[in-house]
């Protein structure tokens, strides 16, 4: 997140990204997006996981990995 967005007010709604390479810009504030794989909402602070080909958020790295097709068992 960059140091500007952190001051756009949180209002509770969903946010619209736009995913860059290790960072995210805010294009709609919102406090939250979800998962493309599991729908979940996903704090705007959490967000560790997204694909930027593909402009998606993911809540974990499993999420990420089934959105793959790669079948990973823990």
């Amino acid at each position: 997140m960059n140091l500007m967005d952190r001051n756009l007010p949180q209002t509770g709604t969903e946010a619209q990204l736009r995913y860059l390479d290790g960072d995210f810009r805010v294009v709609r504030p919102g406090s939250y997006v979800r998962c493309a794989v599991t729908g979940e909402s996903i704090p705007l602070e959490e967000l560790r996981y997204w694909d930027v080909d593909l402009q998606e958020a993911y809540s974990t790295p499993q999420a990420k990995l089934e959105r793959l097709g790669v079948n990973v068992r823990l």
